[in-house]
C-alpha cells in the first residue's frame, strides 16, 4: 500500500462535504507531478486530506476506490481523476505548523513541496501524522 496527501481547499471542497456524498472524483489536476500521483495511486492506497488556504491542516483520511482514468472535465487526454471515498475524519486535526516543527518531517513533500495538490507521503511519515492526530 502506499500513502497520499490530497488538497482541498474548504471553502471549495471540504472534508464535510466528502463525508456527506460518500464518494469524490479527484478533478481538476492541472499540474504534471501531481498527475503523475494520481497516476501511481492504486485502489486501497491511502490519502491524508488536507485543507489548504483555509486550516491549512490534514483533517481526514481517504481511500482510492478507483485508479486513474482520463478527466471529464477536459478533452486533453493528458489529465487523469481517481475517485476516493471518505474512511476516517482525524480525531486531532494536524497542523502544517506542527509538522514544520518535527525535524522527522524536513523531507515530508508537505513542507518541501508545498504547493503540490497531490503528493506522496512515506510510511514512516504517515505514521507520524497518525500520531499527532491519535488515530494510533
Amino acid at each position: 500500500m502506499n500513502y497520499w496527501l490530497i488538497k482541498s481547499e474548504p471553502f471549495k471542497y471540504s472534508w464535510e462535504q466528502f463525508e456527506q456524498e460518500g464518494l469524490t472524483m479527484w478533478d481538476g489536476v492541472r499540474n504534471y507531478g501531481a498527475r503523475n500521483n494520481l497516476r501511481s495511486m492504486k485502489k486501497g492506497d491511502l490519502a491524508f486530506w488536507y485543507h489548504s488556504n483555509e486550516g491549512m491542516e490534514i483533517v481526514g483520511i481517504a481511500k482510492v476506490v478507483k485508479e486513474a482514468y482520463q478527466d471529464p472535465t477536459t478533452d486533453n487526454p493528458a489529465w487523469l481523476v481517481v475517485d476516493f471515498k471518505p474512511l476516517k475524519k482525524l480525531k486531532v486535526p494536524v497542523s502544517l505548523q506542527v509538522l514544520k516543527q518535527d525535524p522527522r518531517l524536513t523531507n515530508m513533500d508537505l513542507i518541501r513541496l508545498g504547493r503540490l495538490s497531490v503528493q506522496t507521503v512515506k510510511p514512516e511519515e504517515w505514521e507520524i501524522v497518525l500520531q499527532y492526530a491519535k488515530t494510533i
